[in-house]
């Protein structure tokens, strides 16, 4: 029998409003809709850019996604200068977001999306 190969994953994002989701990733971030369980109003969809896909998943807006753990992904990026340079054009660059060089060995900046989950962009150093 053939071992296994892992050579993808696809992180699901809670999200309280996915049109707004949406509109985030493919306005600010460049990504493109891959699919959408319904084109009106969708409660599950995927998203690509260059070799990831992320999807965002519809939560209610209970306390519980309020208060819960948000993720953290972390995107193996090439160029990272050029993407940083991108996001601060559209704007999406809060605060004293800057590219650090981190005691592990990467180049990396992170941002958060509409619901407070976390994108870090790295390039090993």
């Amino acid at each position: 029998m053939e071992k296994a190969h892992l050579h993808q994953i696809h992180p699901v994002l809670p999200v309280q409003n996915l049109l707004a989701a949406l509109f985030f990733y493919v306005h600010k971030l460049g990504f493109e809709i891959a699919f959408a369980d319904d084109p009106k109003v969708p409660t599950y969809a995927g998203l690509r850019r260059g070799d990831i896909e992320i999807h965002l998943r519809f939560q209610n807006t209970g306390k519980s996604l309020k208060t819960a753990v948000k993720p953290n992904l972390r995107i193996v990026t090439q160029n990272i200068e050029s993407l940083y340079i991108e996001f601060e054009a559209k704007e999406i660059l809060k605060g004293q977001i800057q590219i650090v060089n981190t005691d592990w060995g990467t180049k990396e900046f992170t941002i958060y999306d509409l619901d407070k989950n976390a994108l870090t962009f790295y390039s090993n150093l």
